[in-house]
């Protein structure tokens, strides 16, 4: 298993967490990745989409409101990256929840790590 790295990018403190790490299926899991960001000083976490369960990408299940939540009530940023295309597909009150998140600071979903670099970038809302 690969572990989490903490990167700078663009003045910005991220942890960037592995594509192989421990699944996110509710708030307490979300805990072990906040108390990890806040230890090592991140502001942003970069969590690879295939690590949250498939409730997360079910509104109705409550599960992406408690994950969400944590990282608001800790005043950490969460950037979810990878292809959420079929989640997407399947749900349009999802395709309106991400399309919102994505206007925002605290929340993005992203296709790919490059695509967060580059929103973190002098041309991006940072």
């Amino acid at each position: 298993m690969t572990t989490d790295t903490l990167r700078d990018l663009h003045g910005v403190p991220v942890l960037d967490c592995a594509d192989d790490g421990p699944a996110l299926r509710d708030d307490a899991d979300a805990l072990d990745v906040i108390g990890d960001a806040l230890g090592r000083g991140a502001e942003l976490v970069v969590l690879p989409a295939g690590r949250l369960d498939d409730a997360f990408f079910q509104l109705r299940s409550g599960v992406a409101g408690e994950i969400v939540q944590k990282f608001v009530n800790y005043r950490l940023r969460l950037a979810v990256v990878g292809d959420i295309s079929a989640h997407l597909a399947a749900s349009s009150a999802l395709r309106d929840f991400v399309t919102e998140s994505n206007r925002g600071r605290q929340l993005w979903f992203l296709p790919s790590r490059a695509d967060l670099e580059e929103r973190l970038g002098p041309a991006g809302p940072r």
